[in-house]
């Protein structure tokens, strides 16, 4: 297990230097570099070689690359001057909404969509199987801000139950539950049709597995069967799908988030685009490909717990 878990954690270290790297490449593309960035498109050739010097942006690239991982490390991200505030202040302030809503929104698209998984899997071929089936498909299907839209004109505007925007950003996030309900919803409406595809599949093709007709004739009960032996062994792909399904997540947050004014990353982002202030989309950019990459590592790491075979391969 030890063995396994080194391997992995150095892979995921290699993903992140090469993440950094990317990023830092986007820098300098950049129309103008860095400087005409920040300056503006009508700053002077003095100007620019001014800040070029001042930021160490006129030295060699992997001599600036090592300066800029050294700050990162630092936990200095850059600066927004368009904002007048650093980057890594602004993704600490929106970077803990966002983990509410991808946390929440995941553990219960999670739950949900593993229990009818197994549901659809035990009731194979009958009227509810197939309609679960066919509201899967169209949910997944469905872009998630055309199906946030599709929530907001029924709960917000016909019916008028919910809100039909997030949270303030300026008042704790809990003294606002009702906020949270639409964003919450259309992330996980999502994922459940997602997560309970591979589940019914998952559990199909175990129930077909020699061990299960070997457990069935020694008198084991169906629902031990079910619920101790086929459905761990149906969880392993489930893991890996939510390490592979993480940049997904994060992506459909940061829709959702701008659909609903979300005060998150997602809508810092989608401001930051609009105003072509380049540092806050590279600094999320960073964080978002770090995440995912060790989204992937905890989902080998629980792969490895679940399946034992997995630490010996």
């Amino acid at each position: 297990m030890t063995g396994y878990l080194i391997r992995r954690v150095l892979q995921a270290l290699v993903v992140v230097v090469g993440v950094t790297i990317i990023v830092f490449i986007l820098l300098h593309l950049l129309p103008g570099g860095p400087a005409r960035a920040v300056l503006g498109q009508r700053a002077t050739r003095v100007a620019i070689a001014a800040f070029n010097k001042e930021y160490g942006l006129d030295k060699p690239l992997p001599v600036q690359y090592v300066t800029w991982v050294g700050q990162l490390l630092r936990g200095n991200l850059g600066f927004s001057y368009k904002l007048n505030q650093s980057v890594d202040s602004l993704l600490s302030e929106n970077l803990p909404r966002t983990a509410v809503l991808v946390g929440i929104s995941t553990l219960l698209a999670i739950v949900i969509g593993v229990a009818l998984g197994i549901w659809q899997a035990v009731r194979r071929n009958r009227v509810d199987d197939y309609v679960l089936t066919g509201a899967s498909f169209l949910f997944y299907a469905m872009p998630t801000f055309f199906l946030g839209l599709i929530l907001i004109i029924v709960f917000s505007a016909t019916l008028q139950w919910l809100p039909p925007t997030g949270p303030d950003g300026t008042v704790p996030l809990w003294d606002q539950a009702t906020n949270l309900i639409l964003p919450v919803l259309t992330l996980t409406l999502v994922y459940v049709a997602f997560f309970s595809r591979y589940m019914r599949s998952a559990m199909l093709e175990n129930l077909v597995q020699d061990y299960v007709r070997t457990a069935r004739s020694k008198g084991v009960g169906s629902r031990r069967l079910l619920f101790r032996h086929v459905l761990r062994n149906a969880l392993i792909p489930i893991l890996t799908l939510l390490g592979l399904s993480l940049p997904g997540i994060i992506s459909g947050a940061l829709v959702t988030e701008a659909l609903f004014n979300y005060p998150g990353m997602g809508l810092l982002f989608w401001n930051a685009a609009q105003q072509q202030d380049y540092p806050i989309l590279l600094g999320v950019t960073l964080i978002t490909g770090v995440a995912t990459v060790l989204g992937s590592l905890c989902a080998d790491v629980l792969y490895a717990v679940a399946d034992p075979r997995i630490r010996y391969a």
